[in-house]
C-alpha cells in the first residue's frame, strides 16, 4: 500500500513540476503555499504531509522552511521535506539543512548531506570535511560526493587527500568527489587544476570504473596534449578503459587528434579497427571524411563494409561517387551496404547520379543499379527497368519487374501487361503479375488503371487472364468488377475458377451479390464453399440493414446443410446485433454438430441486443446457463443475467 501511495506522489508530483515549468506563474501560489505549510503543521496523515511537500517543492519560498525543518527527523516525511528544501531558494533552507547535520545521524543524516550537495552549499564544507573523517561509512561517502559537488580549491584538495583512506567505499566516492571538482575547473577554464585532480585518481588504489572516468577527464582536459594518453588508453588491454578511450575520441576536439586517430587505425589490432573507425566517422571534421573514403575505396573488407556504412553521414556530394562504384563490386556484401546507405541519402541530389550512372553501365553492372534505382524509386530510370525486366538474365529480369512494380505510372501498365503476355512460364507470369499489383496499389487512380488493363483481358491467354483477373482485385473498380463477374461464365475453367477466387477477395460488398449468385447457381462443391466464405466476409461489412442481413444469412443457412459451412456461417451471424438474428441461432443449439458454434453466436447476439430487445436475450442466456456443456459460457450467460436484471 505505501508504495502504491509513494508512486501516485511521485506521478502527481512530475505532473505538478511539468505545469509549474509551462505554464504562467500562477497567482494562487502563494495561497497554495499556505495551505501547504498548513498541513505540515496539523495532524493531518503522513500521506497528506508527504503531498504537502512536493506542493512547497513547487511553490515554496523561505517562509515554508520552518515548517519543513522539522519534518528532517521523521523517518517517513525527512525525504519528502528535502525534496522542497532542495528546491527553494535562499539561505534559510541551507541552514536548515545545516542545522539538522548537526543534530541527525545514520540514514537520515546522509539525506541531508545529500541535499547539501545538491544545493552546493559553501558554508557546509567544514562541517562535511569533519564528517568525512568519521567513523560512519556511509555518512563519510556522503560527505565525499557532496564535497565534490560543492566544489572548490579547499574541498578538492581534502578529497585527493582522502584518496588514500582506508576505507574503499570512502576512497571511491571520494574519487566521485575529485572528478566532479576537476570538471569544475575544466568548467572555469582552469584545465591545468582539473588535470590534476583526475591524474591524482588515475594514480590511486580505486576501482576500474573511476580510475577510467578519470582518464576521460584527464585526456580532455589536456586537449591536444592529451593525445598520448588517448592512445594509451585505446591499446589498453582492458575493454572498460578501451572503451573509455574510444568515447573520449570522438570528444576531444581538433583535426590534429582525427589525424593521430586515423594513423592508430592502421596500427590497431583488427577485432579493434570498426569501434575505432566508428569513433572517427563520429568526429564529423575534413580528416574523418578522408579517413572514411580511403576506407570505404581501399579498406580491408571489414574496415570497407564499416566505413560504406558510415558514409551517408558525410552526406551525398562527396559520398555518393565512392557509394555507386561499390555498387558495382562483385562482392554482394559490399554492393548491398552501399545501396543501403545510398537508400538514405537526399534525392533530389542522388537519384541523377544514379539514373546517368545506370544509363552508362552495361553486363553485370547494371544489375545492383537496377536495384538501387528501384529501391529508390527513381522514375527517370523507367526506360532501364522496362529493358531489364525483359533481359534474358533471370535475376535480370526480376530485378526489372520489381523496380517497375515500385515507381510505374497509368502510362508503364501497357509495358508490364506486354511483358505478361510475352511470359513463358508460370513463375514469369507471378512475377510480371506481383509487379502488376503492386503498381496498381501505389497508382491513386484507379478507373485510369482499369482502363489500361481491361482491353487486354478477352485478348490473352488462358494464363495471362487468369493473372490479370487476380490484378483486377486490388483495381476493385465497377468495370473491373464487372469484367470478373462476366469471366464467372466463361468457357474455360480456369478463367471460371480464378474469376471466383477474385470475387472471393473483392475488397468491398459490391462483390456480395455476384457471390451470392455463384453460391445460388454453381455446381462446383469448391466454388461452392469459396463463394459462401466471401459471401459471409461481405455480408459482415456491407451496408445492408441488419434485417436485411439476418434474411441473406438464413438463406445461407437454409441452403447449407454440412456442418463446416454452417459454422462459417454462425461466425457471420455473431456479429449481427438484431433480435431476428438471435430467433436464426436459437434453433441451432439443438444440432450437436454445431452446437458450440451456435451458443456462443447465440450468446454474442444476445450481449449485443440485450438493452434493445431485454426478454428475448435473457431468455437465450437462461437456457445457455441451464443446459450449456461449456463452463465459460454457463459464467457469460450468468453475467449477463446478473446485470441486465
Amino acid at each position: 500500500m505505501k508504495h502504491h501511495l509513494l508512486q501516485r506522489l511521485f506521478l502527481l508530483t512530475l505532473a505538478m513540476l511539468a505545469w509549474h515549468g509551462f505554464s504562467a506563474p500562477d497567482p494562487a501560489s502563494p495561497e497554495k503555499a499556505r495551505r501547504a505549510m498548513a498541513t505540515l503543521q496539523s495532524s493531518a496523515p503522513s500521506a497528506d504531509k508527504a503531498l504537502a511537500c512536493k506542493q512547497l517543492a513547487v511553490y515554496g519560498t523561505a517562509e515554508a522552511v520552518p515548517a519543513l525543518a522539522p519534518l528532517l527527523h521523521d523517518e517517513q516525511l525527512a525525504a519528502w521535506a528535502r525534496t522542497a528544501l532542495e528546491a527553494i531558494p535562499g539561505p534559510a533552507a541551507d541552514q536548515a539543512l545545516r542545522d539538522a547535520a548537526g543534530q541527525l545521524q545514520g540514514r537520515l543524516l546522509v539525506g541531508v548531506i545529500n541535499s547539501l550537495g545538491v544545493r552546493r552549499d559553501a558554508q557546509a564544507v567544514r562541517m562535511l570535511i569533519s564528517r568525512l573523517r568519521g567513523d560512519d561509512e556511509a555518512v563519510a561517502s556522503a560527505a565525499a560526493l557532496a564535497l565534490g559537488r560543492i566544489g572548490g580549491d579547499a574541498p578538492a584538495r581534502i578529497l585527493q587527500r582522502t584518496l588514500t583512506d582506508s576505507r574503499a567505499s570512502v576512497r571511491s566516492t571520494a574519487a566521485q568527489g575529485c572528478i566532479l571538482c576537476g570538471e569544475q575547473f575544466f568548467a572555469q577554464k582552469e584545465y591545468a587544476k582539473a588535470a590534476r585532480f583526475y591524474d591524482a585518481v588515475r594514480q590511486a588504489e580505486l576501482p576500474a570504473i573511476r580510475i577510467a572516468e578519470a582518464t576521460r577527464g584527464a585526456i580532455l582536459a589536456r586537449f591536444h596534449d592529451g593525445i598520448p594518453l588517448l592512445l594509451e588508453t585505446l591499446r589498453s588491454p582492458d575493454q572498460a578503459l578501451w572503451a573509455i578511450g574510444l568515447s573520449t575520441a570522438r570528444e576531444l576536439p581538433g583535426q590534429v587528434v582525427t589525424e593521430e586517430l586515423a594513423v592508430e587505425l592502421r596500427q590497431t589490432p583488427t577485432a579493434r579497427q570498426v569501434p575505432l573507425l566508428l569513433a572517427i566517422a563520429d568526429r564529423h571534421d575534413e580528416a574523418a571524411a578522408d579517413v572514411l573514403l580511403t576506407q570505404a575505396r581501399d579498406g580491408e573488407k571489414h574496415l570497407r563494409l564499416a566505413a560504406l556504412a558510415a558514409l551517408g553521414r558525410l552526406g551525398s556530394a562527396r559520398a555518393t561517387p565512392v557509394l555507386l562504384q561499390a555498387v558495382g563490386e562483385s562482392d554482394p556484401e559490399l554492393a548491398q551496404t552501399a545501396i543501403t546507405t545510398l537508400a538514405g541519402l537526399p534525392a533530389d541530389e542522388v537519384d541523377p547520379l544514379v539514373a546517368t550512372r545506370l544509363r552508362a553501365a552495361s553486363g553485370n553492372a547494371r544489375l545492383p543499379l537496377i536495384r538501387l534505382a528501384g529501391q529508390r524509386r527513381i522514375a527517370a530510370a523507367t526506360s532501364d527497368f522496362i529493358e531489364a525486366a525483359g533481359d534474358a538474365d533471370a535475376a535480370m529480369r526480376a530485378a526489372g519487374l520489381k523496380a517497375l512494380g515500385d515507381t510505374a505510372g497509368v502510362g508503364e501498365l501497357n509495358a508490364l501487361t506486354d511483358l505478361l503476355g510475352r511470359a513463358k512460364s508460370e513463375a514469369e507470369i507471378q512475377a510480371v503479375q506481383e509487379a502488376l499489383e503492386t503498381a496498381c496499389a501505389r497508382i491513386p487512380d484507379k478507373a485510369a488503371c482499369a482502363a489500361q488493363l481491361l482491353p487486354r483481358l478477352n485478348a490473352s491467354s488462358t494464363a495471362v487472364q487468369c493473372a490479370l483477373l487476380r490484378v483486377f482485385v486490388g483495381v476493385g473498380t465497377p468495370a473491373t468488377l464487372e469484367s470478373v463477374q462476366r469471366s464467372v461464365a466463361a468457357e474455360d475453367p480456369q478463367v471460371r475458377d480464378a474469376a471466383v477466387r477474385a470475387l472471393t477477395d473483392w475488397p468491398d460488398a459490391a462483390a456480395l451479390p455476384a457471390l451470392l449468385d455463384v453460391w445460388r447457381k454453381t455446381t462446383d462443391d469448391s466454388h461452392r464453399f469459396l463463394a459462401l466464405r466471401g459471401g459471409v466476409r461481405l455480408l459482415e461489412t456491407s451496408s445492408q440493414s441488419p434485417a436485411a442481413k439476418v434474411k441473406t444469412f438464413g438463406e445461407l443457412l437454409a441452403g447449407s446443410p454440412r456442418p463446416n459451412d454452417r459454422k462459417l456461417i454462425l461466425s457471420g451471424i455473431a456479429n449481427v446485433a438484431d433480435p431476428g438474428a438471435l430467433s436464426l441461432v436459437t434453433p441451432l443449439l439443438a444440432e450437436s454438430a454445431i452446437r458450440a458454434e451456435a451458443e456462443l453466436a447465440a450468446l454474442k447476439i444476445a450481449e449485443s441486443v440485450v438493452k434493445t430487445s431485454p426478454a428475448p436475450a435473457r431468455s437465450l442466456a437462461e437456457k445457455l446457463q441451464a443446459e450449456s456443456g461449456n463452463p465459460a459460457v454457463r459464467e457469460r450467460a450468468a453475467k449477463l443475467l446478473n446485470e441486465n436484471k
